[in-house]
Formats: structure tokens, C-alpha cells, sequence
């Protein structure tokens, strides 16, 4: 029961925040052109901000292990090519690039954290699972997103060129970029500047969510439930079905046990809804994700971790 609650606990505000902007806008208090320029905000400066906090924090040369990283980063890759094959099966091609992010990208950063430290007190593993997987998921969404945007044409120079420059000049590239230089060269991080950066960080997931909602359109949603739902249970429930046994296997176990859950079985990231609409596309089955994993995720978590208690595992 205390298992339930804490997912209850760490998912529900997120699902009551998307809900306060869908009723802000139906109340007046946003309106469209303030929605956008949010969304704007969160993508060019809320949300670099917190990815460059995320990885400048993480010490990579810290209680490295190597076969953890190599795994995560490899199970990441193999869902990422897994879901891209498998988009190819929709009818509504523009949908693909929404339909793979959301498939795939988790909040592991924001939930996967809190998550460990909740179970056992600490990050343990957390921070190697978000070196591992969060830049990949980034870098991977990036090139997904501009690739398959719903207006490409047939590939031609222009394009690849245009994909490139997408790819160097995103704001989220940039960030993660730093973070890991900053990592790497082990440069201290003022108390002035952790302050900024943790305040301005700290925004990017409040407005992100508040964005989506005043966004979300039910009756798209419901119009787009089977691209949708499709989704929704690879995240929660195809990956770790496949990559959770294996990693016992190899002999993981506690800490690292639930860090891969996170990893494979957290709700899709808001940033997701966020990077994808300020990069050119609708943006519905994005936001559709992450609300139906957002709610269902409490369960399937638990369930998850009950499964691995019930085995001695964690």
C-alpha cells in the first residue's frame, strides 16, 4: 500500500497540473498566444536549462559501472529501433515521429530519481541510468522529430541538410552538450549559479505540463486513441516485459533493478509533448501519452515492483 501511494503520490500532481492549464485556458486565463510563447519558453530555456542540471550534477568518473551503462544505453537503442520499425505500420504516416518519442522517452530524470531515493534512500544507480539513457533519448528524439515532421517531402539534399542543422542548433542538443562537458571537466558549480540554474530548470516541467493541457484536445485524443493506447502499453509494459528478465539474468539487482524499471516503465516525459510541438508537429498524440501513462503508470509500477519483491530482487 505505501508503494501505491508514493506512485500516487509522485504522479497525480503531474496529471492535476495538466488538468489546471486544460481548465485555465477554458476559463480565459491563457489564451493561445500565451500558450505558445510558453511552449517556446520551456523548449528554448526551461528545459535545456534542466537537462544541462541533470548532467553537469552526475559525476561520471563516481562509482561507474560499466556493464549497467553498456545495457541501458543498448536496451535504450534496441526499443528506439524496435518502435521506429513498428511505426511504419500506421496509416496516418505524420504520426510516426510523435508515435516513437512517446513510445520510448520516459522521465527518468525528473521521476527516476525520486523514485530510488524514495525505496532506498538515496540515488544509488539513478544518476548512471541518466547518463546512459537521457542523452540518447534526446539526441534520438531530435532526429526522429525532424526527420518524420508531417510535412516531409522525399529525402534530397535539402532535407539532410536541414535535418543536420536541426540537430546542432536544438536547444535541448546544446544543453546536453554542456552538462556533459561540464561533467567531464568536473567545473564547480557556484552557489549563486546553482541557485539560477535550479530555479529556471525547475519551471520547465510546471509550464511544460500546464501547456500540454491547455493544448489537449479530447476530441483529437479520442480520434487518435489507437496510435495512442498502442503507445502507452509498449512504454509501460512491452519494454520491461522483454528487457527486465534479461537484466536479471545478468545479475542486476536492487538499485539497479529499479533504476532500469525507470528507465523502461516510467510515464513518457512531458518534454516530449513539448518537443514536439515546437517542432512542427500536432502535438495531440504526444499529450495523449503522456496523460494515459501518467495515470496508469502508479499502477504499473507497482505492480512491477511487487512482481520483483514477490522474487527478491529489491
Amino acid at each position: 500500500m505505501s508503494n501505491l501511494m508514493f506512485c500516487l503520490n509522485a504522479t497525480m500532481p503531474i496529471f492535476l497540473t495538466m488538468m489546471l492549464g486544460y481548465a485555465f485556458r477554458k476559463w480565459h486565463i491563457m489564451d493561445g498566444s500565451f500558450v505558445d510563447k510558453m511552449n517556446s519558453f520551456v523548449f528554448k530555456v526551461a528545459l535545456p536549462v534542466l537537462v544541462f542540471q541533470d548532467l553537469a550534477t552526475v559525476d561520471f568518473f563516481e562509482a561507474w559501472d560499466w556493464k549497467f551503462v553498456v545495457f541501458c544505453f543498448l536496451a535504450t537503442l534496441i526499443s528506439i529501433t524496435a518502435v521506429t520499425l513498428l511505426s511504419f505500420l500506421l496509416k496516418d504516416k505524420s504520426l510516426q515521429g510523435e508515435f516513437i518519442q512517446a513510445s520510448y522517452r520516459s522521465s527518468a530524470a525528473i521521476f527516476g530519481i525520486a523514485f530510488i531515493q524514495n525505496i532506498y534512500g538515496e540515488a544509488g544507480m539513478g544518476p548512471l541510468m541518466i547518463v546512459a539513457s537521457v542523452p540518447l533519448y534526446n539526441i534520438m528524439a531530435v532526429v526522429v522529430l525532424t526527420v518524420m515532421r508531417p510535412e516531409r517531402g522525399r529525402g534530397n539534399g535539402a532535407l539532410i541538410r536541414k535535418t543536420l542543422h536541426g540537430i546542432i542548433t536544438n536547444p535541448i542538443i546544446v544543453g546536453i552538450l554542456t552538462g556533459v562537458v561540464w561533467s567531464v571537466l568536473k567545473l564547480p558549480m557556484p552557489v549563486i549559479l546553482h541557485k539560477a540554474v535550479s530555479g529556471i530548470g525547475g519551471v520547465a516541467t510546471p509550464m511544460g505540463l500546464m501547456a500540454m493541457g491547455a493544448t489537449f484536445d479530447i476530441k483529437k485524443a479520442f480520434g487518435k486513441i489507437k496510435p495512442t493506447v498502442i503507445a502507452a502499453f509498449i512504454k509501460l509494459v512491452g519494454f520491461v516485459a522483454v528487457f527486465m528478465p534479461l537484466a536479471v539474468v545478468i545479475g542486476f539487482r536492487r538499485e539497479k533493478l529499479i533504476a532500469i524499471l525507470v528507465m523502461l516503465g516510467s510515464a513518457t516525459t512531458v518534454s516530449s509533448y513539448v518537443m514536439a510541438k515546437n517542432m512542427g508537429h500536432e502535438g495531440v498524440v504526444s499529450s495523449s501519452v503522456v496523460m494515459l501513462t501518467t495515470m496508469c503508470s502508479a499502477f504499473t509500477l507497482t505492480g512491477w515492483l511487487f512482481i520483483m519483491k514477490c522474487f527478491g530482487l529489491v
